[in-house]
């Protein structure tokens, strides 16, 4: 036989006398509903959950939550069936309820069980949070940020995103430098969604990743029989995204032999397949990239300075993350939010103490980095906030690390420390077993003190 609810919390049946636990559910914004094991709103519907469902308490009271909440969570994943089954609590899901008029109202809700004296659940406590003011910010906060996949609040990314629509507008090559992670890639894909060649293919080319040997025919293509396994046609990367754009990553690493035939497509607007006669017109917008400046290459001699004016006709300097920090908290939302979408979770930020390790760390690897890492600890994620212990362990151990130098450096105590372990590694020549024993620690001792005080 079910086990029935029992909340003893009487409703307010008198506007004159009302209950004061009443009172004070009716004062908070957020709405608060009980549920019984058959899933029967019972005893509590408080006045904001009238406001955001559009139903009275009296009509509420004694249906199924699905009838009145009618939430986009209701036909699978309710988060109801773990806190019944299992009696553990549920933390900001978000999802969308329709209210009585038919309205989508986004929100989050809060599950907590009632348990029965032998620690049974009984039934539950939900709390509905109404977010869509926020949602509505957010998206417009979002519209504002955003260009394409790319997501910025900097100052030097802002005046990018400002005149991003005239150069994809245009037809002119251009040439994004940044350093490896910075986005390149992303930036070239938004230049060529905003402009008129949309329609048409967007076609990548990294040419730092095939052989200088190979480039020339993955570029231009080939006619069967030009060499020996030629046994038929292979259109390139050109005639491929003829009508649209062509995206040739790391162009710095070009051999120059390469540098030769791209510049003469460049100024003719055709070229000649390996093994042909005939020049094939091209109808093909350019866009480069490279991690290496090109200007510095050039001066070197090592590209070709006639290609880079043709290349730069207009140029992007993508910063590296660590000089855009302010990013930071709006990536991480924009992977997290598209996680989510592939992955099917409700994981809804990370925790300050995450978000303090981020903020300190110098991501040699830039955006990608940060990717990574964010992919890594959703994976590893289990609740809704992803916390520390779910971060890749060398940047959990790197944080600690410098965590406990700063402390070193600040302390008097530390800086004494210091000093006498040295005083005590030189005496011995280096030999960290010596040194111990010279300080009467053990080895082990001496090695996790030298850690922490950030010594080699």
């Amino acid at each position: 036989m079910d086990r029935q609810v029992e909340v003893r919390w009487p409703l307010c049946t008198s506007e004159t006398h009302p209950n004061p636990c009443c009172v004070i559910l009716d004062s908070i914004g957020e709405g608060v509903l009980t549920i019984d094991l058959h899933r029967r709103i019972v005893s509590i519907f408080n006045k904001a959950a009238e406001r955001i469902t559009g139903f009275t308490a009296s009509e509420a009271l004694g249906r199924h939550c699905f009838d009145v909440l009618r939430s986009s969570i209701c036909q699978g994943n309710c988060p109801l069936d773990t806190v019944l089954s299992r009696g553990k609590p549920v933390q900001d899901v978000p999802c969308t309820l329709i209210d009585r008029k038919g309205r989508e109202i986004r929100v989050t809700v809060t599950l907590a069980p009632i348990l029965d004296p032998l620690g049974q659940p009984v039934g539950a406590v939900e709390t509905i949070r109404d977010i869509s003011a926020v949602h509505t910010l957010r998206e417009a906060l979002s519209g504002r940020f955003r260009m394409g996949e790319m997501v910025s609040k900097s100052p030097r990314m802002q005046e990018i995103f400002d005149i991003l629509p005239d150069i994809a507008e245009s037809d002119s090559t251009v040439l994004i430098e940044g350093p490896t992670g910075s986005g390149k890639e992303v930036m070239a894909a938004a230049i060529h969604e905003l402009s008129p060649r949309r329609k048409g293919p967007f076609v990548k080319v990294n040419c730092a990743a095939i052989p200088d040997t190979l480039l020339e025919s993955e570029l231009f293509g080939y006619l069967r029989g030009a060499f020996t396994d030629a046994k038929r046609d292979k259109p390139g990367r050109f005639a491929l995204a003829q009508g649209g754009t062509l995206f040739l990553d790391e162009v710095g690493d070009m051999s120059p032999a390469v540098q030769v035939k791209l510049l003469r497509v460049l100024e003719e607007k055709q070229f000649v397949p390996l093994g042909g006669t005939t020049p094939v017109k091209v109808d093909v917008r350019i866009i480069a990239a490279t991690n290496r400046p090109l200007e510095e290459l050039v001066s070197r001699k090592i590209f070709r300075d006639d290609l880079y004016y043709r290349l730069n006709i207009i140029k992007i300097e993508l910063p590296p993350l660590r000089e855009r920090k302010e990013d930071i908290p709006l990536l991480v939302e924009h992977f997290l939010s598209r996680l989510n979408s592939i992955k099917g979770k409700n994981i809804s930020g990370v925790s300050e103490r995450v978000m303090q390790i981020l903020m300190n760390h110098s991501f040699p690897g830039n955006i990608r980095e940060l990717e990574n890492i964010i992919e890594h600890a959703y994976v590893l994620c289990r609740e809704s906030t992803i916390q520390e212990r779910h971060l890749p362990r060398e940047l959990i151990e790197e944080s600690r690390a410098s965590r406990e130098r700063s402390i070193a450096t600040l302390d008097p105590m530390w800086e004494k420390e210091a000093m006498r372990i040295r005083e005590a590694l030189e005496a011995a020549g280096g030999k960290k077993l010596v040194a111990a024993r010279s300080l009467g620690v053990s080895r082990i001792t001496l090695w996790r003190r030298m850690r922490r005080l950030g010594l080699q």
